[in-house]
């Protein structure tokens, strides 16, 4: 009987989930995370209670207590600020009585125009504004953070009277579900979603004790995947269509499918979708949606710098070469093609790993080595915090990883990987030297110079070079060890317009492994960076 509960058990956790979904798609659905912002909750960031500048709204009744500002001139000429009286009326004087309460805002001008137009026959301008509204109080209740009665404007937005009582409540409070009630009786309905979405807001007057409610939320979606931000999403009615979903939440352009998880008798079941069935397919409380792009598993995407006329990114398929990709890129004159680079993640990764753990094995030296007298102990000790502060200083460098192009290597052979920099050279004629020399600069290139002959136009070698390793950074990455003591090195390298000179500097310790670790730690950034870090 055990045995077959447990069949019928596992028969149903099978055909809970769809055969089209992948190992991937279903580990990244089990790592959903629960706690996911509620869309809607960066609303009341925006401190609307602090604004307090009246805005113009056509469709305001005039009430009692409301300001009038009014200018007359020509034939008669008044300026004054009015207030509307308990019976809701203004006085202008040798006009006489005006009657406003319950007058729309936009009618303002033309209705004491025409009580004007009673006295004076003609010659007389006028203009009118409403200065401001009546101070009310309004009661906020729900889910919002802190009920009350609050001091308003009969202007004010709700927006502005929610953002007083705190905003609404995560989790439990409805951004969907706001309701105004006046004498007990609901007369306007708010969708903060619908501000959400376009920015549109109803203007609305309030009435001195109307209160705004803010209602439970009662139905609820977790959404997640390729979208702008994980969110839990709350709709209206009993069940929503995904293409309704979409209209709030911000998909990326590559999604292709969408999965969604349900519970149908206890059992959690998961489906697959092509983004063409949002039409149809419609989700119910506590449902959970996740967009996908299976674009993604087919193509890569690869960066592009330097001198080009092409975006700076383009998508292509997998096993794509270096070749077919250059063959895309709309080149500039400038654009020197045979000078290409490649930087790729991996390769960067694995530079950074092999100098962290040059560096660990070095300051594994320092902090073991002994010393046999005080004086020698003194000594340690002030280069132990040179060396230290080497460390520290190296530990920050970023490798590029360049993948290194020879001149002979067919293009077509070298596979592109996802998140591979491609980089095109601008033509130059600049030969830079930097490093241990007396003045490190960038010096036009000359036919037939020497490496020596660039060193000695910076001025020469400083004391603490190193001329036994001296690197030339070729334009395409490629790096060739020179050494200045040696006749026949001089007569190997051919200095070409583009090549960098990294002159290294010389290890002093008493130490020799530790020389010999700092020396190769050397080398190893100046390789990967294309930069000389000073060691002391």
């Amino acid at each position: 009987m055990r045995i077959l509960l447990l069949l019928i058990f596992f028969f149903n956790i099978i055909y809970s989930i769809n055969l089209d979904l992948t190992n991937e798609d279903i580990s990244k659905i089990k790592n959903i995370k629960e706690n996911n912002s509620y869309f809607g909750e960066s609303l009341f960031e925006g401190e609307f209670k602090k604004n307090r500048e009246l805005r113009y709204n056509s469709n305001y009744i005039l009430n009692i207590g409301d300001k009038i500002s009014i200018k007359l001139w020509g034939a008669y000429n008044y300026t004054g600020e009015l207030k509307i009286d308990l019976q809701g009326n203004i006085f202008i004087p040798k006009v006489g009585v005006v009657h406003l309460l319950g007058v729309n805002n936009k009618n303002l001008k033309s209705v004491i125009e025409r009580s004007v137009n009673r006295v004076f026959n003609s010659n007389v301008n006028i203009y009118a504004n409403l200065d401001s509204y009546q101070a009310i109080s309004v009661f906020i209740t729900g889910k919002v953070k802190k009920p009350g009665l609050y001091s308003a404007l009969m202007g004010d937005s709700i927006l502005q009277l929610l953002d007083k009582a705190g905003g609404v409540i995560n989790g439990e409070g409805s951004y969907r579900d706001v309701s105004i009630l006046r004498d007990n009786r609901v007369v306007k309905r708010v969708d903060l979603y619908h501000f959400l979405l376009d920015g549109n807001l109803v203007p609305f007057q309030f009435h001195n004790g109307d209160v705004i409610r803010v209602g439970n939320i009662k139905n609820r979606i977790e959404i997640s995947g390729e979208v702008e931000k994980n969110y839990t999403f709350e709709f209206l009615g009993n069940t929503i269509l995904v293409d309704d979903i979409i209209r709030y939440i911000s998909v990326k352009p590559n999604v292709t499918h969408f999965i969604v998880t349900k519970w149908i008798d206890g059992l959690e079941r998961i489906k697959k979708y092509p983004i063409s069935d949002r039409y149809s397919i419609s989700l119910k409380n506590g449902d959970k949606i996740r967009f996908v792009s299976d674009y993604l598993k087919d193509n890569i995407t690869i960066y592009i710098d330097g001198e080009h006329a092409n975006l700076h990114s383009i998508m292509v398929k997998k096993g794509e070469n270096l070749k077919d990709l250059l063959s895309k890129i709309t080149l500039t004159p400038l654009s020197d093609i045979r000078a290409v680079q490649l930087y790729r993640k991996s390769i960067a990764i694995k530079q950074a790993k092999l100098i962290k753990a040059n560096l660990k094995d070095l300051e594994a030296r320092v902090m073991t080595t002994g010393s046999s007298t005080l004086e020698e102990a003194k000594i340690r000790k002030e280069e132990s915090a040179l060396i230290l502060d080497f460390i520290r200083r190296a530990s920050k460098v970023k490798p590029k990883g360049q993948v290194i192009i020879n001149s002979s290597t067919d293009l077509s052979t070298v596979i592109l990987e996802d998140g591979d920099r491609v980089f095109i050279p601008k033509k130059s004629q600049v030969v830079i030297v930097e490093g241990e020399v007396s003045l490190p600069n960038a010096q036009t290139f000359v036919s037939g110079y020497t490496v020596e002959d660039y060193i000695e136009s910076c001025g020469g070698f400083s004391p603490r070079a190193d001329k036994q390793r001296v690197l030339i950074v070729k334009k395409s990455g490629r790096v060739i060890t020179y050494n200045a003591t040696s006749w026949w090195s001089a007569k190997s390298v051919d200095i070409k317009a583009g090549d960098s000179i990294l002159i290294l500097g010389k290890v002093d310790s008493k130490d020799i492994q530790i020389t010999s670790s700092i020396t190769q730690i050397l080398y190893q950034i100046a390789v990967s960076t294309a930069v000389v870090l000073k060691a002391f």
